[in-house]
């Protein structure tokens, strides 16, 4: 009836860019992957594959195509009994350039678990889809599960939306007021702080390169910590959360640090972070919901200092870090240190950043200030932000198509669940098997000579005729009703006697029993097919045709 969601915009947008999916066992071996780990690592960057950092996809170049070709011992690797073949060296070569350890996922107790790139969180029990997590296990030289088969899909937005009552709440809503209401119909309204705002955000230091920004990073921690003021550090990575504790070490500056392999202390290293002289090092997550207690004396020093080593993908979550300090009036400051060569400039910050690269000739530890630096990375953060709204609706417009589909087979299934007699269902499932056979062997556009009653006898044995029930003499000179007619009422006739002959209640629990498994393995298959439709459906729109539409 109604569903109130905690860090709303975590669940609604950040997770809503993939659908959820309920997966079982599949049937395909895994020896495969393994032969595609040892071999991808043999192809070069630019020469045999090329990366398009902005998409986050990998495509092999024709020369590393037929370098595979030769590796694998095959004639043409697209050909169609090679289309696996294919598929598992696209993934291997994804799991090779594109997932990184200690970014993407982390390995522990031998299994690949996955990083979620909002929170720094593990993911455990959640795997990719679609045999990429299989090539992560064979890269890493982890025992290769059984790749997994789609049973049931569906979106965040389309499972939200069956709510008749959606609500939630959020510090970091605002800057998606748009996609709530877009999407899910949900105006957003801002509540104002119980106590007025002391922090201060202090405008960004930009450098040339990102050691320079570490190590101002390392002196700004140095500084404050002379004074015993607590400081909060937060980074996108956890393979840079560890690079910059290695750093402080050097620089013999005590702290804690907390990330995704961390993570069962989340909440005892955040509640501490407020304390004089404390410097916590966190990925995104950063206890978000936490209530930093600023310790003893604190106040006076300013209260808990926010250092961000890295503008985020999404404006939110960089908020987050910074809401972290000055909670309910409490005095707090926060600064965000960046590098021309972070990911988020180098990749979204336009052509103009790169020559305003070359152009200064400056050295690494000067900080840039320049209104064009922050101008260009709050349009990248719009340009990212945008891209991964595109991404949602997206994925949403194509599952709005499947909607229908599950709507129509998932109520058929409640009807069988819950103990609906299914006899009519059934015989009308009968009537129409009898009704195709008509149509393909006795089609009326034909003249009457040119169809094939032979064919239709054969068809009807298949399902319900007994061999030699009835002679092709028997029916040659019938018109065509009376054929489908005679057909059903012997199919008829042999239904009723089946359920004479095993009882009624045995009959009803049969039907059940069949057309679920059906049901459900139709259903499967047409998952199967629909995921593959929707993989080169959109090479429709070079033909000037809408996807969606053809979809």
């Amino acid at each position: 009836h109604y569903c109130l969601i905690d860090e709303v915009d975590s669940i609604l947008i950040d997770e809503a860019r993939t659908p959820l999916i309920i997966s079982g066992p599949g049937q395909k071996s895994t020896d495969n992957y393994y032969v595609m780990a040892k071999l991808v690592p043999h192809l070069k960057k630019d020469e045999d594959y090329t990366i398009d950092e902005k998409q986050k996809t990998v495509a092999p170049t024709e020369a590393g195509v037929a370098k595979m070709e030769k590796m694998l011992h095959v004639e043409n690797l697209y050909d169609a009994e090679n289309l696996e073949l294919n598929h598992l060296f696209v993934q291997a070569l994804r799991a090779q350039t594109m997932m990184q350890r200690d970014k993407d996922y982390v390995v522990k107790d031998g299994e690949v678990v996955i990083v979620d790139e909002f929170t720094g969180r593990l993911m455990y029990g959640r795997r990719y889809s679609d045999g990429l997590h299989q090539a992560i296990e064979a890269k890493e030289g982890l025992e290769v599960q059984r790749e997994s088969q789609t049973l049931a899909t569906i979106t965040f937005q389309n499972y939200f939306r069956m709510y008749d009552k959606l609500a939630g709440m959020t510090g970091t809503a605002k800057t998606e007021e748009q996609e709530f209401i877009k999407i899910y119909g949900l105006p957003v309204i801002q509540i104002p702080t119980n106590k007025p705002i002391q922090r201060k955000d202090l405008p960004d230091v930009v450098f040339k390169t990102k050691r320079g920004k570490y190590r101002a990073v390392v002196k700004e921690v140095e500084r404050r910590h002379a004074t015993g003021q607590p400081i909060l550090i937060g980074t996108t990575s956890i393979e840079q959360s560890e690079e910059l504790s290695h750093m402080l070490d050097a620089a013999k500056i005590p702290h804690s640090v907390l990330n995704a392999k961390y993570h069962e202390k989340e909440a005892a290293i955040v509640a501490l972070a407020g304390q004089k002289g404390a410097v916590t090092i966190a990925t995104n997550m950063a206890g978000r919901g936490t209530d930093i207690q600023l310790g003893d004396g604190v106040a006076e020093l300013g209260g808990l200092a926010i250092i961000g080593t890295e503008r985020h993908e999404s404006r939110r979550i960089d908020n987050q870090l910074r809401g972290r300090a000055g909670r309910q009036g409490d005095p707090g400051s926060s600064q965000f240190f960046l590098s021309l060569e972070d990911g988020l400039l180098r990749i979204f910050g336009g052509d103009n950043i790169k020559k305003f690269m070359e152009k200064m000739g400056l050295d690494e530890d000067e900080p840039i200030n320049s209104r064009m630096v922050s101008n260009a990375i709050q349009k990248a953060q719009k340009r990212v932000e945008a891209r991964n709204f595109d991404i949602r609706k997206y994925v949403l417009e194509y599952d709005d198509v499947m909607n229908q589909q599950r709507k129509v087979v998932y109520e058929q299934r409640r009807r069988i669940l819950e103990g609906e007699n299914m006899k009519d269902q059934v015989l009308r499932m009968v009537d129409t098997i009898i009704e195709k056979g008509m149509q393909t062997y006795a089609d009326p556009k034909l003249y009457p000579e040119e169809w094939d009653f032979a064919g239709l006898l054969k068809y009807s044995e298949k399902y319900f005729l007994a061999p030699g029930e009835i002679k092709l003499e028997e029916i040659e000179d019938m018109s065509r009703e009376e054929v489908e007619d005679k057909l059903k009422t012997i199919a008829h006739e042999t239904y009723e006697s089946r359920e004479k002959s095993i009882g009624s209640s045995m009959m009803r629990e049969l039907e059940k029993a069949v057309m679920l498994k059906v049901v459900d393995s139709k259903w499967m298959e047409h998952l199967d097919d629909m995921d593959m439709l929707k993989e080169g459906i959109g090479l429709r729109s070079y033909g000037q045709r809408n996807p969606i539409v053809e979809y």
